[in-house]
């Protein structure tokens, strides 16, 4: 038997908020999400406010240390897309959220590009050193409301994109490129509304992907979609990718 008859589709999966809420992170932009509930809240992951004040620094700080997504666990969904892989189907992740939960769920790391980076990491804004957020969240609880960098003394601030951040350009330049690849594109969970990240879908619709969307709300690119599912995405998704990695 031929390499070519045997080899499976590569399959790309755009992952949104909505993947995770059934590990108990909120969907910050949904009809309930903070952003719409609080908007004073999005001070806090806006790069300008962060850097100029103090204050809100020190309450970014308390919203991390409160926030659930460090303590977090991948739910069936996660889950499923490690098995996918584990299976032997190509699989790449892209992901706007900041969780981490495809990792921890099994997906390696170099398979996962974080287009708007990790809640699990800190990063200076002076030199550039990274460090573990368990560890500044520890200096926090300890005292510390606006932990300095211990390197440079520079402001640290969680290694995400904040508002005001450009995405970094070759985990974009990554993203971009596997959208264009692959052969079925899966979009779950996203309102499909934030750019650049939505621009995938049509990428890899106009590449020639089967384009398939996973979400409970209608978005801007389904009627590029050869499948749309509205089911809850926690039974959806394992479904979907058992029955992608049975047609091989």
């Amino acid at each position: 038997m031929s390499t070519e008859a045997t080899r499976r589709p590569l399959v790309a999966i755009l992952s949104g908020a909505g993947i995770s809420t059934d590990s108990g992170i909120p969907d910050y932009r949904g009809p309930q999400g903070l952003w719409r509930r609080d908007p004073e809240a999005e001070k806090l992951v806006t790069y300008e406010y962060y850097m100029s004040d103090p204050d809100i620094r020190r309450r970014s700080w308390q919203m991390r240390r409160d926030s659930q997504a460090l303590r977090a666990k991948p739910n069936q969904a996660h889950e499923a897309v490690a098995r996918l892989e584990r299976s032997g189907t190509p699989v790449r992740v892209i992901t706007q959220n900041v969780d981490g939960l495809h990792q921890l769920a099994g997906l390696p790391a170099r398979k996962v590009l974080e287009l708007h980076g990790t809640a699990r990491a800190v990063q200076c804004t002076r030199c550039t050193a990274r460090s573990e957020m368990a560890e500044a969240l520890e200096r926090v609880a300890g005292g510390e409301p606006d932990p300095a960098c211990l390197a440079c003394g520079g402001i640290l601030k969680s290694a995400t994109v904040m508002f005001g951040e450009s995405l970094d350009p070759e985990v974009l330049t990554g993203a971009v490129a596997v959208a264009e690849a692959c052969e079925i594109f899966i979009a779950v969970g996203t309102s499909l509304q934030v750019q650049p990240a939505a621009s995938l879908t049509g990428m890899a619709a106009e590449s020639g992907a089967r384009l398939i969307i996973v979400n409970a709300e209608p978005t801007p690119y389904d009627e590029l979609a050869d499948e749309l599912i509205r089911e809850p995405i926690g039974t959806a998704l394992p479904a979907l990718l058992e029955r992608i990695a049975a047609e091989g």
